[in-house]
């Protein structure tokens, strides 16, 4: 029997409110036999008006490695524990001549990386000298100015054979938009390879590429600080942490569901793999002009813009706008990257993260 993830990825998101009480759904079953394809979201509306509440429901706890894990065939007890509702679980075993037997495998992680592989990337943020001393791409055996899987290239260092190494691309240099300090430098991957033979200029080829290699292009070893965890679990981000969407992984304007971001945020902020962040923009300053009519930005005069910049009686902000959810998968050392995981309206650079609160998770 196939095994069913805890949380399916449109799901994934609901792991944020922590509220002390929780409210049964009037007419709710004492227990429910989970079927295939079940998600918690599913079964928690069995139980509960609020569905997304199902963490409080199962008293999820995000410290716990491997959470609780459910599959077909499952009985979900509805019990009362220090006078909160919560679902316990009731593995389903079936006897057989040879005793009781469970047809389970073995456990799941709560969010399969595999699940979200497909819309993330292994850009990497890092230091810029750190970058700049790595060994780079001199040619290859081949002619071309471009290099893919299968061709061998030359590299400027003497590198132990057998090593594996990424190929990467310079991309964009962050800055903190208010101090102006270096917040990395993003690093494009474009390849793997292997060193096949070792010397002042060393020969890899290349074991497979996201897009063409060049001359120039620098190479690392594979250290397994680059590269993502086998799971996540989805946990609200801490309200300390105000963070801000820096950049966006393709270099357009706005982005949606299942789109790349980075954050100005990252390890030395307490950012961890798994935070959830919800997407505020800010709301707009109303001016209201002589004739005491209110006049939107996009129809402001000059005046009307100066004013807007003093505070007074007659300048408005209107409240900040929600936009979505996203969710980190990668953090560095003052910067991480994110993958949009719901969106009500588009998401662009100078977008607010903070901690979602319950009226976040609505036209989910």
């Amino acid at each position: 029997m196939k095994r069913i993830f805890l949380l399916a990825f449109l799901t994934l998101s609901t792991l944020l409110v922590n509220a002390d009480t929780l409210t049964l759904k009037s007419g709710h079953p004492d227990s429910y036999i989970v079927k295939k394809g079940d998600t918690l979201w599913d079964i928690s509306a069995f139980f509960l008006d609020d569905p997304w509440r199902w963490p409080k429901l199962w008293g999820a706890n995000p410290q716990i490695a491997n959470p609780h894990l459910i599959y077909p065939g499952d009985r979900l007890t509805l019990v009362f524990i220090d006078g909160q509702p919560r679902l316990v679980l009731k593995q389903h075993i079936k006897k057989g001549p040879e005793g009781r037997i469970s047809d389970k495998g073995g456990p799941i992680p709560a969010i399969d990386l595999a699940l979200i592989q497909p819309y993330l990337v292994q850009n990497r943020i890092v230091d810029p000298e750190w970058f700049e001393g790595l060994p780079m791409i001199l040619g290859g055996e081949s002619p071309s100015r471009h290099h893919v899987m299968n061709d061998v290239v030359y590299i400027n260092a003497n590198l132990p054979v057998g090593q594996k190494l990424a190929v990467y691309e310079e991309g964009r240099e962050f800055l903190d938009k208010e101090t102006s300090d270096i917040l990395g430098q993003e690093i494009i991957l474009t390849a793997s390879g292997r060193v096949t033979e070792s010397g002042d200029i060393s020969k890899v080829e290349l074991l497979s590429n996201l897009r063409e290699s060049k001359a120039g292009f620098k190479v690392a070893p594979v250290e397994d600080e680059a590269l993502m965890s086998a799971y996540f679990i989805p946990k609200a981000a801490p309200e300390a942490v105000p963070a801000n969407v820096m950049a966006i992984e393709k270099d357009i304007r706005e982005v949606g569901k299942l789109d790349i971001v980075y954050l100005d945020k990252g390890a030395q902020d307490n950012i961890e793999t798994g935070h959830v962040f919800a997407i505020y923009r800010n709301g707009e300053t109303i001016v209201v002009n002589g004739d005491g009519l209110p006049v939107p930005t996009i129809d402001r005069n000059a005046y009307e813009n100066l004013k807007a910049k003093i505070s007074d009686d007659e300048v408005f902000t209107m409240p900040d706008i929600y936009h979505g959810k996203l969710m980190v998968f990668k953090v560095f050392e003052k910067t991480s990257m994110a993958i949009v995981i719901a969106n009500e309206r588009p998401v662009r650079v100078d977008d607010k993260l903070v901690t979602p609160k319950t009226t976040d998770l609505r036209g989910e």
